[in-house]
């Protein structure tokens, strides 16, 4: 699939409103890259957004759903950006587990990706970047929310681990194990993948609400589906007594603990 030639451009709101909604987290940069892990012989290109030191990939920039995201806040380092044969600018990010190239359109494009990415997760602007000054201005501007967003996570945490009976979990990101999937794709993940965890959150057939796909290993592989109805700020599990949650995470966290630890949330190895 080749890279669309245009200046990176705002999704439209609704859009843009849903995927605030799912991930709570602030957008500080967005525009088409090319991504290819480490153990990937091709590029895909996705509509991206940073968001706090999250990288959240879309299929194209309408897309509601994210189909994958990557936490990028233990980067350890990033390569200059080189240029190809085509004039698309790459980089790599050096992570914990494992390294992710990026391509952008230009060097220009490529050189502002790499700089944001720096920003949010060192806490500082690259020095040493031969930036405009309306590039500087956006990336103190990014640098200052992102501390202040920090301070206020800190602060949250603290405060929950000073209360006698801690609330459950109301974290504003999607659960790691959430794939924009259909039933039949993450049958496939599943078995195709059992190394990775057996239990999958997806979006439900009427693109509102959700779906759990689980995989037991019983006397033989057995794969089951079930409901998860948004109502409101909360969400309900279709079961034989149905349960009310209080965010998606803690919807994967009932699987896990009624199993007793069984079912495990599914992540792809990057």
């Amino acid at each position: 699939r080749e890279q669309p030639k245009e200046s990176p451009q705002p999704a439209p709101r609704q859009i843009f409103q849903e995927r605030q909604r799912i991930t709570g987290l602030p957008l500080y940069f967005q525009g088409y890259l090319s991504v290819r892990h480490s153990r990937c012989k091709e590029f895909r290109v996705y509509w991206t957004e940073l968001r706090g030191t999250m990288l959240f990939f879309y299929d194209d920039k309408k897309a509601p759903m994210v189909s994958h995201k990557l936490d990028i806040s233990a980067l350890t380092s990033a390569t200059n950006v080189y240029p190809d044969e085509n004039g698309s600018a790459h980089f790599i990010l050096m992570l914990s587990n494992g390294e992710l190239e990026l391509k952008a359109n230009d060097s220009e494009s490529g050189k502002e990706w790499k700089c944001f990415i720096l920003t949010v997760t060192k806490l500082s602007v690259p020095p040493d970047e031969s930036l405009l000054p309306g590039q500087l201005t956006r990336m103190h501007e990014v640098l200052e929310k992102e501390k202040k967003r920090r301070i206020t996570r800190n602060d949250c945490s603290s405060t929950s681990l000073n209360r006698k009976s801690p609330p459950s979990s109301t974290l504003t990101t999607m659960p790691v194990c959430f794939y924009a999937v259909s039933r039949q794709e993450a049958t496939e993940m599943l078995e195709k993948n059992p190394s990775c965890g057996n239990l999958i959150l997806r979006p439900g057939r009427d693109s509102k609400n959700y779906a759990i796909t689980i995989r037991h290993e019983l006397d033989a592989p057995h794969l089951k589906h079930y409901k998860v109805m948004s109502k409101g700020t909360s969400y309900v599990i279709e079961l034989e007594r149905q349960v009310t949650l209080p965010s998606l995470q803690d919807v994967v966290n009932y699987f896990v603990t009624q199993t007793r630890g069984k079912l495990k949330p599914f992540v792809i190895q990057t």
